[in-house]
């Protein structure tokens, strides 16, 4: 009798997933389940998208400050970085943070 080999099942590497437990305020359950109706997801998948949506968002948040933040550094001319000072300003603060005065 021949010996049948095992087909080897070889894994992708991919992330492993963590079952985490969270309590969100009810409004949030909410909207979640609001957004997770409306796309046809799962409460647990719709959390894991707009979870994974706010870490890309605050990463290109990140991204942006940080290159506004290169740019006022390496300004030399002085209109220009008194206006690569303001976008900072704005990156930071937000961009209501400087009133639009004559005076600055």
């Amino acid at each position: 009798m021949k010996a049948m080999k095992r087909a080897s099942k070889t894994r992708t590497p991919t992330a492993s997933s963590v079952r985490q437990s969270v309590t969100i305020p009810a409004q949030l359950a909410i909207e979640v389940g609001r957004v997770a109706r409306k796309k046809h997801l799962t409460m647990s998948r719709a959390l894991v998208v707009l979870a994974q949506r706010g870490v890309e968002a605050e990463a290109t948040a990140r991204a942006s400050l940080n290159a506004t933040y290169r740019r006022f550094l390496a300004e030399t001319d002085a209109e220009r970085k008194g206006e690569a000072g303001k976008d900072l300003i704005r990156a930071i603060f937000g961009k209501d943070a400087i009133a639009e005065d004559s005076i600055l």
